[in-house]
């Protein structure tokens, strides 16, 4: 018999459309038969459909695109007064004349809606986790470091974070504006209502490309004569940390002329980064009278600073410091500062060494000056993941890039600022759940926050 050769089957093209969702509240009418593109930077909901109705579903790449992007309508809604409602009802923007919710006010009362935010505010943990925790805890601190290596990691602990910023530079962290809702004293001089109205997606700085050699890094040190009419430059070249050095022995000779010397309300950050703090302090608080102070432990991340466009020597002073070598002096005087900032600094100091460090920082505070903290709480998702054999001591790690972390509880940081002889005027732990609904993960974040206040001279005094 002979073969018959199959017919080829011809693809049908009797496809139903997909269903079309709800029209989108938008400016403007929507077109006949779909929803009007958004037209937000920024906004999380599907992009437009070419045309009134979706492509057929026989063009494989065109129906690939439609099912995934539909696919994150879920079921869309509007309510009578005109708000999206459903599984992205919280990524629409505020009505008018509705403030956005401020930090620390969204709490998750119905564990089944868990999966309905990305956060959850002063989630409380039940005794069973909190347990977990602890075994956890004592599981991966069986199995200490070497003393050998211990050393070197406190010896060389600049070369970690000098390697850190120089693979990353300013791509890690972002720009923390979130630190005016925390801290308003960081910009006491601005309404609540325009603090509330910062911008909120953290956006990262941007720095120009910066490259150094493995003799150390060369930097272009702007010398600047300020006033109010004109701004001129002296620049030279030279090594930042031999810069700084030769600057701060110079103002121990001659106190009167440190920079800022003329400010009326001086912060200082210590551990300051690339700028992801200062450069939102510079931008958001106008005071003619301001002057911001920056240090860090690698000299990498200075250069980064001072080589951002956002930088001000008018405005900012950033240099290399080490918080725990006590024979390196601060470029100001002491009772001359008014905040201090600390944010996720002190837990990478050797635990030893932090009350020497507090107690010089409390001397630069003006009586009444505040110091500002946020840092890891014990237990924080990050001190769970650690494995064995990363433990330097009780509840002091080491990363796998070499830097170091400790982990607070509320006591021991009271304990460090009051014996620096300041006044507690905030002491609290911050017990977040953040979520990743992609992957239907939940991550308990622990962190503290302390505002310490020097006390005021006495009349007598």
């Amino acid at each position: 018999m002979g073969s018959r050769k199959p017919t080829p089957r011809r693809h049908s093209a009797r496809v139903r459309p997909a269903p079309f969702p709800n029209p989108i509240p938008n400016s403007g009418p929507a077109p006949v038969g779909g929803a009007r593109a958004p037209t937000s930077t920024g906004d999380c909901r599907a992009p437009p459909c070419p045309g009134p109705f979706p492509p057929r579903l026989r063009d494989f790449r065109k129906g690939a695109w439609l099912r995934r992007k539909f696919s994150l309508y879920g079921k869309v809604s509007i309510s009578g007064s005109g708000v999206m409602a459903g599984p992205y009802a919280e990524c629409a923007p505020a009505a008018v004349g509705q403030k956005r919710q401020q930090f620390g006010s969204r709490f998750l009362s119905d564990p089944a809606r868990v999966f309905h935010h990305n956060a959850w505010d002063n989630v409380e943990w039940s005794e069973e986790q909190a347990a977990a925790a602890e075994r956890k805890v004592r599981e991966n601190s069986t199995q200490r470091v070497c003393q050998d290596k211990q050393v070197d990691y406190e010896i060389n602990a600049h070369k970690y974070w000098n390697d850190f910023y120089k693979i990353h530079e300013n791509g890690f962290f972002k720009d923390r504006h979130w630190l005016f809702t925390e801290f308003p004293e960081l910009a006491p001089g601005q309404s609540q209502d325009h603090l509330e109205d910062l911008p909120s997606d953290n956006k990262r700085s941007e720095v120009p490309e910066c490259r150094t050699s493995e003799d150390g890094p060369g930097l272009k040190i702007e010398q600047h004569k300020c006033s109010s009419n004109s701004l001129e430059h002296e620049t030279q070249t030279a090594p930042v940390e031999e810069n700084v050095t030769q600057k701060l022995s110079h103002l121990e000779i001659c106190a009167d002329e440190f920079p800022g010397s003329s400010a009326t309300y001086r912060i200082l950050e210590v551990g300051c980064g690339v700028g992801n703090t200062v450069f939102p302090i510079l931008q958001t608080n106008n005071d003619p009278g301001l002057f911001v102070y920056c240090c860090d432990f690698s000299s990498t991340a200075i250069e980064l600073v001072q080589t951002n466009s956002a930088y001000d020597p008018c405005r900012c002073f950033a240099f290399v410091h080490d918080l725990c070598d006590e024979d390196q002096s601060y470029p100001v005087p002491t009772s001359s500062l008014d905040i201090i900032i600390l944010i996720f600094v002190l837990s990478a100091v050797v635990p030893d060494k932090m009350q020497k460090a507090i107690n010089r920082l409390s001397r630069l505070l003006k009586p009444g000056g505040m110091m500002l903290l946020r840092d890891y709480g014990r237990h924080d998702m990050a001190q769970l993941r650690f494995k064995k054999g990363q433990c330097l001591s009780e509840n002091f790690y080491v990363r796998g890039d070499g830097t170091r972390v400790y982990f607070f509880t509320q006591d021991e940081l009271d304990t460090l600022f009051t014996t620096a002889g300041l006044e507690k005027v905030q002491n609290l732990v911050d017990r977040r759940l953040q979520v990743n609904r992609g992957k239907q993960l939940t991550m308990y974040r622990v962190w503290i926050q302390c505002k310490y206040r020097k006390p005021l001279l006495s009349s007598a005094g």
